[in-house]
């Protein structure tokens, strides 16, 4: 199976909410701990005025991954 069709297939595993980024940084180094992809989502209130990729961007760095692709609300992350 090629890369865009996993990351095609690829749920969802990360939610980032109200809380912000702060809140999920330990849940996606734990999740790309046990996978090489995580598809996050950035609800309206996450995002507060900032778009999807320099939020992506953010929270890649903080958890020494890189950002795969954006679309939409959702970034694609590995490491």
């Amino acid at each position: 199976m090629s890369r865009r069709q996993r990351i095609h297939d690829l749920d969802v595993t990360l939610w980032v909410g109200k809380s912000g980024i702060d809140a999920v940084t330990e849940e996606l180094d734990s999740q790309l701990g046990d996978r090489d992809l995580v598809k996050a989502k950035f609800h309206r209130s996450a995002r507060a005025g900032r778009d999807v990729d320099e939020l992506a961007a953010d929270l890649a760095d903080r958890v020494g991954a890189s950002v795969v692709e954006t679309r939409g609300h959702t970034a694609v992350l590995e490491r």
